[in-house]
């Protein structure tokens, strides 16, 4: 086992701040930025080449109507949908994925991963961290996550992006079920909070709006000040040695590396066209764009497709009281197949394979036996499923791994692992492996007691081996 000297965190530095006085606009960005040069960064790496996009269907979508479907199971069991086959023998998935069957060689299916956590908070802190943290639950206050999330400890780790780009991005957002946790807000990534589907989309923190040009224009000396200054402090090999947030804010500033991956409105509409015009589809498009462009880790929220005239409330939690399960799926499904599977071929056509992995997963699956329940917006007696974290599949493409295959099984009604049973720890321990971050290393908490990054969990055998 790895070891390594525990570092301390000293907590949250005021991010959002930061951020409204240093994006917006050249007034905000002092020259106080300089006199940091010298702080402390002995964790300062280059960006590696591999990347991690990491898509969270917030919400939980169900297994039985996705990627484990049922069809001989009881009619309280098995949904309305049949299973298609796909161009690998054996596997099938879900007949509302067409889409996918055409690009299965590109994926792996997981079917057997569970956990125990059964709600939305803990949900996102197993599977986006690896690690459980017990909630204690009072009437309007609940216990904030514990541990650092994926992107958060790859941050930590590698908190340099290639080209003065952030080493990890959120599209448009990251819920706020999890987070960097003890890390504290400097670990927070570096948010769109804008919808890649629109057609004035922009990216607020490093695009002036128009009221502002006209300061920009007064400003081009300092700009020009600013390239002069930014060559002399690499050539210094200094820039490592400056905070984070402002070594990001000045790299952003002084490239336009941000403003080109970003920037969607001179890309060819036919590429975009592939993805589905949906705010899902867009914001995997721009996931790819970042990857290549030299973002390390992307968290991508894909629960909200109401831009499209689907309806849904910004998530995959299809309990009956909160949709009709089928319909949802219907009108849902078609936006996601079209933009995963897009993107799947994407990372294997334009040789992306071997240096981004791809993770679709939600918190959990959803229960096997349907309910049926008065809607709360339709009056009307409707089915949907629970929260089930005894079961849940997970879709894996890129990373140079294994692809083409079905890891595990459930059981005949989809309740709990049959063979092969995998922990959110294997699957992060995979993650970890592949974007080069020792699971072993050690950090601080705000008490002061070292923690690995991972308690447990070995990278998928499967996948890597």
């Amino acid at each position: 086992m790895a070891t390594h000297e525990p570092l301390f965190c000293p907590g949250p530095m005021g991010r959002r701040n930061f951020l409204r006085a240093g994006f917006l606009g050249m007034s905000g960005l002092g020259l106080s930025v300089w006199s940091r040069l010298h702080a402390h960064a002995a964790e300062a790496k280059p960006s590696t080449e591999t990347s991690c996009i990491f898509v969270y269907l917030h919400g939980g979508p169900s297994h039985l109507e996705t990627y484990d479907l049922k069809p001989e199971a009881p009619d309280e069991i098995r949904g309305p949908f049949k299973p298609i086959s796909t161009n690998v023998p054996g596997l099938e998935v879900c007949e509302l994925l067409p889409h996918h069957s055409r690009v299965a060689d590109k994926f792996t299916l997981i079917r057997s991963c569970s956990h125990d956590c059964v709600c939305h908070d803990d949900g996102a802190q197993i599977m986006l961290s690896g690690r459980r943290t017990p909630f204690v639950r009072q009437p309007g206050f609940t216990i904030p996550n514990q541990f650092p999330d994926a992107g958060a400890i790859y941050k930590r780790v590698k908190p340099n992006g290639r080209d003065g780009l952030p080493s990890y991005v959120a599209v448009p957002h990251r819920q706020g079920f999890a987070g960097p946790g003890y890390f504290g807000s400097k670990y927070e990534p570096f948010q769109v909070q804008a919808n890649p589907n629109s057609p004035t989309f922009q990216v607020p923190n490093i695009t002036l709006p128009a009221e502002r040009l006209d300061l920009m224009q007064n400003r081009l000396a300092l700009m020009r000040g600013f390239d002069r200054i930014r060559r002399e402090v690499d050539g210094r090999g200094n820039m490592e040695a400056m905070d984070s947030y402002h070594q990001e804010a000045v790299r952003l500033l002084t490239g336009d590396a941000a403003r080109s991956a970003f920037d969607l409105s001179r890309v060819d509409p036919r590429e975009r066209d592939r993805y589905g015009r949906s705010q899902f589809g867009q914001s995997l498009f721009l996931a790819r764009r970042l990857v290549e462009a030299g973002v390390g880790f992307i968290h991508v929220e894909g629960a909200t497709f109401g831009d499209v005239g689907v309806r849904d409330s910004g998530s995959w939690d299809d309990h009956a009281v909160n949709a009709h399960l089928f319909e949802a799926m219907q009108q849902r499904l078609p936006w996601f197949d079209q933009g995963v599977s897009a993107l799947v071929q994407d990372i294997y056509e334009r040789g992306l394979d071997k240096r981004v992995l791809l993770i679709v997963t939600g918190e959990f699956g959803r229960t096997p036996r349907i309910n049926r329940q008065v809607g709360t917006s339709s009056g009307v007696m409707q089915p949907g499923r629970d929260h089930w974290p005894s079961a849940m599949s997970i879709l894996v493409s890129g990373g140079g791994m294994r692809m083409g295959q079905v890891i595990g099984s459930t059981t005949a009604k989809g309740e709990t692992p049959k063979d092969r049973p995998l922990r959110p720890s294997d699957l992060m321990a995979t993650v970890f492996g592949f974007v080069d971050v020792d699971q072993h290393r050690e950090f601080l908490d705000h008490t002061g007691r070292p923690l690995p990054i991972l308690a447990d969990g070995e990278p998928i055998r499967e996948l890597v081996g």
